[in-house]
């Protein structure tokens, strides 16, 4: 009796808890729907295209048949899984995608950082911001526009690259036909392109670093090098951590678009990668599970990294993403 008479006194002191809990909630919404208005598109963006497309997945497990849809295609399990893993194509799909990748991210990562600490010892304002407008200038550049320049520049026949090649005596080259220049020609035009645009976040920390630290620096007898070493990176330790972080969960995501408009069969050797092999697959030969199969593990390889690399630096440097 006793222990149904304190049931009953916590259920009725439960009840008004509950609705003032609603009541706050529903107060809380009103006082930001705006803000909830503008996250609005985002996050349907995400669920129409992100997130409602994972159910397509499941057809990786299955000898899907269009015609006969997800529901009545014969379930098969890890075939087409194994059959990518016994491919003759499965060690350089990943060496080729990984090491474009690693590439990227060696010298993506590396030198809008070294811009940024250039830009930050430059003292003359209007210099700076000049500089600073014309690096953000290709990041703007459409991947087309940038993939046509990229083919004119090193053409054989009307490139200006040859061109001075043929001035000093030396052989032309055939860079987009040549398998050891693809991946040059990849990485280093991606520099270029997002140079400018990576070091804002970089430059942006390093504003927010005390002067007074700099004077101190000084008044120690510190020159720009040590000062660089002991002040300036050090204050921006979390934000390349968190970028470096952010760009290994891309390692494995090399650009279809960039890859697709420059490779050719040819340079398939070093250039072909694991999306560009999941269009082929798919679209043009209709293997629709298989190229389902291929992507599904890419995802989750990229998944393992990021998960590996979180904890890796939470384990050296106190920083991670979780």
């Amino acid at each position: 009796m006793e222990l149904q008479h304190s049931a009953t006194n916590l259920q009725t002191k439960s009840q008004p808890s509950s609705k003032a809990n609603s009541l706050w909630m529903r107060n809380k919404m009103k006082r930001n729907l705006v803000l909830y208005l503008f996250l609005a598109p985002a996050a349907v963006y995400y669920i129409l295209f992100h997130y409602a497309p994972m159910y397509g997945t499941l057809i990786a497990f299955q000898d899907y048949n269009p015609f006969r849809g997800m529901m009545s295609s014969p379930w098969v399990g890890l075939k087409h899984f194994n059959a990518f893993f016994d491919s003759i194509y499965f060690y350089r799909l990943i060496r080729n995608t990984f090491l474009i990748g690693a590439y990227s991210i060696l010298f993506g990562f590396t030198i809008p950082i070294i811009f940024a600490l250039l830009l930050h010892e430059v003292k003359h304002t209007q210099f700076r911001t000049i500089i600073q407008s014309i690096s953000y200038l290709p990041h703007f550049i459409s991947t087309v526009v940038v993939a046509g320049l990229i083919v004119t520049f090193t053409s054989p026949s009307t490139g200006f690259i040859n061109g001075i090649l043929d001035f000093l005596g030396a052989q032309k080259i055939d860079f987009l036909r040549e398998t050891g220049w693809f991946r040059t020609i990849y990485v280093s035009s991606g520099v270029w392109q997002n140079l400018g645009w990576s070091s804002i976040i970089y430059f942006a920390a390093l504003t927010s670093i005390s002067p007074s630290l700099y004077e101190a620096a000084d008044m120690d007898g510190a020159n720009r090098w040590q000062k660089v070493w002991h002040i300036s990176l050090p204050g921006i330790k979390p934000t390349i951590i968190t970028v470096l972080l952010l760009d290994m969960g891309r390692v494995m995501d090399v650009g279809f678009e960039k890859v697709f408009l420059l490779y050719n069969s040819t340079t398939y050797e070093t250039a072909d990668v694991l999306s560009t092999y999941v269009y082929r697959s798919g679209l043009v030969q209709q293997q629709y599970s298989f190229a389902s199969a291929v992507g599904l593990f890419n995802s989750v390889l990229t998944f393992i990294i990021i998960i590996l690399f979180n904890k890796l630096a939470r384990r050296l440097s106190g920083y991670s993403l979780w």
